[in-house]
């Protein structure tokens, strides 16, 4: 199948004509467009010096709320209470820490300065939404996504402590099924998401979740939450 080349319209193509993931290139990361892209279950990940890649994989990876797992090394860590979680504290500091990153057998980042720039927009206008974990008044760990109806699109996490992005992850997971969010799309599945419990569902299924989800009203913006350590869950894998 060919590649659709965007132009400044505010339209994609189906997304059954993705080939490999890749459905589109082109266009532009103006908040309208990007909103449009995560309701119809799409997503940009490119690299500098490209144009922007959108895509649409099959399957699709998703974590369910009410089935998150911790292992034992995660839950003894928990235990100690190492870091405090907190909501929207700081989410430049957030977006700007994935950006930096190191990632083992990446070159580079695909938060290019624009992604940055898109997203940091996105979260001025609410629609976007950082977690962090704290080590005192050092930011350790984090992650950030966007909210759209009941439904929470992670995009990038970063850890500068042991296990800290896992723990801010955790404490989202916590958030939102306090506030009736059953399911966080994780994009594809990796190691670290699957060890918290995410699984693959088929790209039809997905967009039939958020079908589902965005018709629901979500918790509205400006998102916050006293300071809390996370604990691991009763029903928690050993």
């Amino acid at each position: 199948m060919p590649i659709y080349r965007l132009t400044r319209d505010l339209v994609f193509p189906p997304v059954e004509h993705a080939e490999d993931g890749v459905l589109a290139v082109g266009g532009d990361l103006r908040p309208e467009r990007l909103l449009l892209a995560y309701r119809q279950g799409i997503f940009p990940w490119y690299h500098d010096g490209i144009p922007i890649l959108w895509h649409s994989p099959d399957p699709r990876a998703v974590l369910w709320t009410d089935a998150l797992r911790v292992n034992r090394t995660l839950r003894k860590l928990l235990r100690r209470r190492p870091y405090l979680v907190t909501v929207d504290r700081a989410f430049p500091a957030v977006i700007r820490a994935c950006k930096e990153a190191f990632r083992p057998g990446q070159d580079g980042t695909w938060i290019t300065d624009e992604m940055e720039d898109a997203y940091t927009a996105l979260h001025a206008l609410g629609h976007a939404h950082s977690v962090e974990a704290w080590q005192g008044d050092q930011l350790v760990g984090g992650l950030y996504g966007v909210a759209l109806g009941r439904m929470y699109f992670g995009e990038s996490m970063f850890s500068r402590a042991d296990s800290a992005s896992k723990v801010a992850a955790i404490g989202l997971v916590q958030l939102l099924r306090a506030w009736e969010y059953p399911v966080v799309d994780c994009q594809v599945l990796n190691e670290h998401t699957r060890g918290l419990g995410a699984v693959e569902v088929t790209r039809r299924e997905y967009l039939r979740i958020i079908g589902r989800q965005l018709q629901l009203p979500g918790h509205p913006p400006p998102w916050t939450a006293e300071p809390f350590a996370p604990e691991a869950p009763a029903s928690a894998a050993e």
